[in-house]
């Protein structure tokens, strides 16, 4: 049972593209379990130093991620995540004791949540950095950490997790919504209209900003990213970079799935800048293409997972990729002729940049509650669990 029915949290994030903390003050107000008004009070985005960026994509690769880069890295990550509380929770103007819980994501530098074979056994693995204990010792507020790995204990995938706070926030009786991110890597959650938490679905639709930053960094460096969309807007789509990203496996994958750099990392970039180097195509075209099969894959599993069952009114797109004005256009061409309304979370008086760390929070207000936060129709999990690890500051 949820015992306050008012207490504030903090939600900390850091997603595949690696940008950096995305920290957010939340009030939550609970009437019951299932019946929440949650309150954006404060919101910050803290980028990485460009160091610790660097050393967080070298994590990315198994090979240089030994145990003492990894070790180190987590303690680290623990201290800057620590520092964003702080700022955030100042900017809220409420004080670090009036704060139930942080829930941090932290950074997943490996997801593997396929079986793995060993000793007779099978396993499915992830690893996120950020150490919860360092949060919560320097800030003085207990902080869960490490959601994912309850679920896949129990079978599941570990992803996507926010489809549980979706349900709580946006759920509908009257409206089919698709509530779509668009981080490094794209993700789905389905509400159908006047569903039970046992009805949603939800999965990872394929890349979403991931290849995009990648090539603008080998292409327009100092660029990161494509600001707006404009230079996919000044390129053309091209057939055949697009048919050869289409015939990927993972689209036609059955639900659950969840997907991230392990395979669509730099080692997709590069076949993509091989290809463009011997065909000599124009950057900007490479760029339009990889932009389109980003909204393309968002359309193609509405229509393969999600339109025989449950045709929607509404995709409501959050993350980075939501104020790519050329994607959000791809989109729009795709979906306005289905009748469905493609809206971005400001439209609906939401915060795009801030829906993931609110999500975060609010999971972990339930695990301090112990209720579950999993959802296991989205994940594959064999039962509902408390996710997370919850460490508590010294007294």
């Amino acid at each position: 049972m949820i015992t306050r029915a008012n207490a504030y949290a903090v939600g900390l994030m850091s997603g595949t593209s690696v940008d950096g903390i995305d920290a957010a003050v939340i009030k939550i107000h609970a009437a019951r379990e299932q019946e929440l008004d949650v309150q954006l009070l404060a919101f910050e985005n803290t980028p990485y130093p460009e160091q610790t960026r660097n050393r967080i994509f070298e994590l990315f690769d198994p090979a240089k991620a030994t145990m003492d880069k990894v070790g180190m890295m987590n303690m680290w990550l623990g201290e800057l995540y620590a520092n964003a509380t702080y700022s955030v929770i100042a900017k809220s103007g409420l004080k670090p004791e009036q704060i139930s819980v942080i829930g941090s994501h932290g950074q997943t530098i490996y997801h593997a949540p396929w079986d793995h074979a060993i000793d007779g056994h099978t396993v499915r693995y992830t690893v996120q950095i950020g150490e919860g204990a360092v949060i919560a010792n320097r800030t003085g507020i207990p902080c869960v950490s490490d959601f994912r790995a309850a679920d896949m204990a129990v079978g599941g995938q570990g992803a996507p997790l926010v489809p549980f706070t979706d349900y709580l926030l946006y759920r509908s009786d009257k409206h089919t919504r698709l509530l779509q991110n668009i981080g490094g890597i794209g993700n789905v959650t389905v509400l159908p209209a006047g569903a039970s938490a046992e009805e949603v679905y939800a999965f990872d639709t394929g890349p979403g900003n991931m290849i995009i930053d990648a090539l603008i960094a080998q292409l327009y460096a100092p660029l990161t990213m494509d600001i707006g969309g404009q230079i996919a807007a000044r390129g053309q789509v091209m057939d055949e970079l697009l048919s050869w990203m289409q015939q990927d496996d993972y689209y036609a994958m059955p639900l659950p799935k969840s997907t991230g750099r392990e395979r669509f990392g730099m080692q997709y970039t590069e076949q993509i800048l091989t290809m463009m180097r011997e065909k000599q195509w124009r950057a900007e075209d490479v760029v339009a293409t990889v932009t389109y099969e980003a909204a393309w894959s968002i359309y193609d599993s509405y229509s393969r997972y999600v339109a025989p069952r449950h045709p929607a009114q509404q995709l409501i797109v959050a993350g980075g990729g939501s104020y790519n004005a050329t994607l959000l256009g791809y989109l729009k061409q795709l979906f306005l002729p289905l009748g469905i309304d493609v809206l971005t979370q400001e439209e609906i008086g939401g915060n795009s940049d801030a829906k993931e760390a609110i999500a975060f929070g609010l999971l972990g207000y339930y695990t301090l509650q112990q209720l579950p936060n999993n959802i296991p129709n989205v994940t594959g999990a064999s039962r509902p669990v408390v996710m997370g690890k919850l460490s508590w500051p010294a007294r």
